[in-house]
C-alpha cells in the first residue's frame, strides 16, 4: 500500500492509475491541521487496514492538485550520521544518529531554498526514510522492530556545510525545506528487503547519487534499536538512514533534482537561491574521497 497526503488534506492510496481517497476510513479521527492527521491516521492504520484497502480497490481515482509530505510536520525529525561504508570494506564507525528540525519538510514538487548564510557549499544526500507507525521503547535488534515501522519513504536531506562550531556541525541541515519528503509511506509489506535497494539521485539529468542500501553500516533493525534506546518512538516520527558519500554534488539556484528508491518511488523538487550563488558542477570528488576514508554526516 502506498498512503499519500493530498494537497487538500486528503488521506489517499496511490494505484497505477491514480491516487484514491481513503480519508473515510478515518473519518472519526479528529485532526487539527494536516500536520498532524497522518501521524492519527498512521496510529491506527493496522486495525484499519482492511477498510483502507476496500475503498483503494473501489473507490475512482482523484483529479489531485498536487501532494504535501506524507508526514508534513513529523514529532521527531531523526538522522543517522554518515551510516554508509562508502563502498570499502572498513570497520564499522562508532553509531550516531541526531535531531533535526521537523519544520525543514516540504513535500513533492516543492522548492529547496538557500539560506543567505556563508555555507562553503550545500549538498544533497538522497536517503532512505522510515516512518514510524506505532509508540515503541526499546526495540530489539532484529526483525521484530521492523512492526514499529509504517513503512518507508524517500527522504533528500540538504546539507548547508561550514556552518555552526568548528567539526562536525549538524545546524545546516534544519534551514527551512531542507528536507524534501515522499512521494508516499510504502508499507513494510511492499518492501521485503530494506537492505537491498537501490536509490538514485540527478540533478538537470546528470546522476549523481547511485547506490545500495546493502551499503549500510548499521542496518534498519539496528537503527531502530538504537534510536529507540535513547527515545520513545510514536507514530510519524520520520528517522533517515544516512547516505553514500560517493556521489555528493552542489546545489544551487534553478536545479531540478529527482530521486527515486526502488520499490518505495520517486521525489521531485527544484532549488531556488536568491543570492545565485555558484558552485562547481557535477559530484565533489573531494567530499567522496573523504568520506571513503571516515565516516560523514
Amino acid at each position: 500500500m502506498r498512503l499519500v497526503l493530498t494537497s487538500d488534506n486528503r488521506i489517499g492510496v496511490q494505484r497505477e492509475d491514480g491516487i484514491v481517497d481513503v480519508s473515510a476510513a478515518f473519518a472519526d479521527i479528529p485532526y487539527r491541521t494536516a500536520a498532524d492527521r497522518m501521524p492519527r491516521v498512521l496510529a491506527v492504520l493496522r486495525e484499519r487496514r482492511a477498510r483502507v484497502e476496500e475503498l483503494a480497490a473501489s473507490g475512482e481515482p482523484l483529479r489531485v492538485a498536487g501532494l504535501q509530505a506524507p508526514v508534513p510536520r513529523p514529532p521527531k525529525l531523526i538522522a543517522a550520521f554518515g551510516n554508509y561504508r562508502e563502498g570499502t570494506n572498513r570497520e564499522r564507525q562508532v553509531q550516531d544518529m541526531f535531531l533535526e528540525s521537523p519544520d525543514s519538510v516540504i513535500g513533492p514538487g516543492g522548492t529547496v531554498i538557500l539560506p543567505p548564510h556563508p555555507a562553503t557549499i550545500f549538498h544533497h544526500e538522497a536517503e532512505l526514510a522510515l516512518v514510524v507507525g506505532t509508540r515503541a521503547k526499546n526495540l530489539p535488534a532484529d526483525e521484530r522492530a521492523l512492526e514499529a515501522l509504517a513503512g518507508y519513504t524517500c527522504a533528500i536531506d540538504v546539507s548547508g556545510r561550514g556552518l555552526g562550531r568548528m567539526g562536525p556541525s549538524r545546524i545546516g541541515k534544519s534551514f527551512d525545506t531542507f528536507t524534501p519528503l515522499g512521494q508516499a509511506i510504502v508499507t513494510t509489506d511492499e518492501v521485503p528487503d530494506p537492505q537491498n535497494l537501490r536509490v538514485t539521485l540527478s540533478v538537470n539529468g546528470e546522476l549523481r547519487q547511485d547506490y545500495s542500501t546493502s551499503d549500510m553500516e548499521y542496518s534498519v533493525v539496528e537503527i531502530l534499536a538504537f534510536i529507540s534506546s535513547y527515545m520513545t518512538l510514536v507514530p510519524g516520527d520520520v528517522i533517515m538512514c544516512g547516505t553514500n558519500h560517493q556521489g555528493l554534488g552542489a546545489l544551487q539556484d534553478g536545479d531540478h533534482v529527482v530521486m527515486t528508491i526502488e520499490r518505495i518511488g520517486t521525489l521531485e523538487v527544484t532549488v531556488r537561491d536568491p543570492l545565485k550563488r555558484e558552485w562547481p558542477r557535477g559530484i565533489d570528488q573531494e567530499m567522496a574521497a573523504r568520506a571513503r576514508g571516515a565516516a560523514r554526516s
